[in-house]
């Protein structure tokens, strides 16, 4: 009673979500991720439905053999037959034969009395009995169904041979509470309920269908439908990763379920389906172990458990400090550390309130660039800076020469200059060379992304020359979001190293 049977179907309910079609080959790499993760039964489709999921439910029964494959059949004699058909290879076969139940079905889809109702379930359920001795039976839109009528059905589905009974929450219309006394009403009122598994199978459309599977198994369920990322029809259904994760944490239940590939699983199937996962989804999705406030990560680093209820490495994921808009220094500080890069507490101040900024303006800072970011504000405080950019302007556009204007404090004397170039790079440059009174002329400049993307970093190096003493060269880089803006501060981080190395060797000051 302490274990719970995972009963999956992605590969039949899942995959009935609009849009979500899979191909055979596909279907079966599903089915032996589902084998590895540790599915106890994976319903691997609807045989009658198509001539694909036929022949895709015939492989998998042939190719997959640790867990029970099973065939969803309706309350039909040739459904049943193509069912079994399909599954027969497995090592270990059942089929799932269901029925609606509730008096809105029976009066508007299967236009057919109670009596009649009942009458057909034990017939089919006794027929799919002929094939093999594991039958699941479903009586559809059970939340929705009179409780004593509910009774009944299962009663005679029991005595016909069903060795699991599975309460589907069809429309996701039930509440956990309610739910989960539906579970216990079944579990004292059916007489013979005691011969079969009571299974639940949950959809998502209030956004409760874990709550209300947790719900199932609290009240004695030891079975759970589940998808893997909340596959299924419209709103989907309970995710597989949710369940399994909160049977562990509140109920103390076991599963057969290696929690570990739960991610692989989420993402490979997610690349099949082509239905990607929410950043924001539960257990796998991409900020389900992400920190970026300044407050949960110096906690998190301290003591993982101050804000997160489990470790990412239970289910194959990997924390992640992101930096951004709400970055503290202990964020950036432990990001620069896995990298080996040490910085002042005076440059990892001027890397925060950098990496703020980007954020401000809609930019994401991934490692690669921060580590670039670092690299330039240490190099800046190498030496004392002689030669500061104080404004900075550029204009260009269709049929309008670039042209740039520029102040520039030269040793506390503030100059301004203004200049047309080729483009808004050429134009910036000639200004800035326009306020100095020794010619400097560019060598080399040079333009590269950190990464890939329409918003990357860019990282920007130019080799400046004195030009009446060729010997005297220097070379500055910059980072930031905007070629422009970056050319020019990489320009005057050179024109001050020019300076300060003239200076050195004894000559006079640039521009005095």
């Amino acid at each position: 009673m302490d274990k719970v049977i995972i009963f999956d179907t992605t590969l039949r309910d899942g995959e009935q979500a609009a849009g979500g079609s899979m191909n055979i080959q596909e279907k079966l790499e599903i089915a032996r991720q589902l084998d590895a993760l540790g599915a106890d039964v994976i319903e691997a489709g609807f045989p009658i439905s198509s001539p694909g999921d036929f022949e895709s439910v015939k492989l998998i029964a042939q190719k997959v053999r640790r867990p029970i494959i099973c065939g969803l059949a309706r309350a039909h004699p040739k459904d049943i037959d193509r069912a079994w058909e399909a599954v027969k290879g497995a090592k270990r076969p059942r089929i799932h034969v269901f029925v609606s139940s509730s008096d809105i079905h029976l009066m508007h889809g299967m236009k057919k009395t109670r009596e009649e109702i009942l009458q057909l379930a034990r017939d089919m359920v006794a027929r799919a009995k002929g094939y093999t001795d594991d039958i699941e039976f479903s009586p559809m839109d059970a939340s929705r169904t009179e409780p004593a009528y509910l009774y009944r059905i299962l009663e005679l589905a029991i005595d016909a041979g069903a060795t699991t009974v599975n309460i589907p929450d069809t429309v996701g219309y039930a509440i956990p509470e309610e739910f989960g006394r539906l579970i216990e009403g079944i579990l004292k009122n059916v007489p013979n309920i005691k011969r079969a598994v009571v299974s639940v199978h949950c959809h998502n459309d209030l956004g409760l269908a874990v709550a209300n599977s947790l719900a199932g198994v609290r009240y004695g369920a030891r079975q759970v439908h589940v998808c893997v990322n909340g596959l299924g029809e419209r709103a989907g259904n309970a995710s597989l990763d949710e369940v399994v994760l909160g049977l562990m944490a509140f109920y103390g239940v076991r599963t057969n379920v290696d929690t570990t590939k739960l991610s692989r699983v989420s993402k490979t199937i997610a690349r099949m389906t082509g239905f990607t996962l929410a950043d924001n989804k539960p257990i796998v999705g991409r900020n389900a172990f992400a920190h970026e406030s300044g407050i949960h990560v110096h906690g998190v680093l301290r003591d993982p458990s101050t804000y997160e209820a489990f470790s990412p490495e239970l289910v194959g994921m990997q924390r992640e400090i992101v930096v951004g808009k709400h970055t503290g220094t202990h964020s950036v500080k432990q990001k620069l550390a896995q990298y080996g890069v040490e910085v002042t507490d005076e440059q990892l101040a001027k890397i925060v309130d950098h990496v703020k900024r980007l954020a401000e303006s809609g930019k994401h800072v991934d490692d690669a660039e921060l580590v670039a970011l670092a690299s330039h504000f240490a190099g800046q405080d190498k030496t004392p800076r002689r030669i500061k950019l104080k404004e900075f302007a550029v204009f260009t556009g269709v049929n309008i020469t670039p042209t740039a204007v520029v102040a520039v404090d030269v040793d506390g004397e503030v100059r301004r200059g203004s200049k047309i170039g080729i483009g808004p790079v050429d134009a910036a440059l000639n200004a800035i060379r326009s306020v100095l009174k020794d010619s400097v002329s560019l060598e080399e400049y040079r333009l590269s992304a950190i990464t890939g993307g329409s918003d990357a970093l860019c990282e920007v190096s130019v080799k400046m020359r004195l030009d009446d003493d060729g010997q005297v060269m220097s070379v500055g880089k910059s980072v930031g979001s905007d070629i422009v803006n970056t050319s020019v501060e990489a320009t005057i981080e050179a024109i001050d190293r020019l300076y300060l190395r003239k200076m050195n060797l004894g000559k006079e000051n640039i521009g005095k």
